[in-house]
């Protein structure tokens, strides 16, 4: 996926990063023993999709056809170097 620049938008970030942050929240209250505030990270976690989600409709995401259109770049610089050796 790194070859297709698969995430690399401001929705994709917040969205991970808040999900995060949500993991973490959960994680530290399941070692104290705390299911409220465990599901409470679980919430910010979904929370951090649901925000991403949002983000990527308002346009800040990855175009639809973003995936092709790297991939002929892609395939047309390597043809060049190609043509070069």
């Amino acid at each position: 996926m790194a070859g297709s620049s698969h995430g690399h938008t401001p929705a994709a970030w917040t969205g991970v990063t808040i999900a995060f942050i949500g993991f973490c929240v959960s994680g530290a209250f399941m070692v104290m023993a705390q299911p409220v505030g465990f599901w409470v990270g679980m919430a910010i976690a979904v929370v951090g999709g649901i925000v991403g989600w949002i983000m990527s409709a308002m346009g800040m995401g990855q175009p639809k056809d973003a995936h092709q259109t790297f991939q002929d770049a892609l395939e047309k610089s390597q043809a060049a170097v190609s043509a070069k050796s």
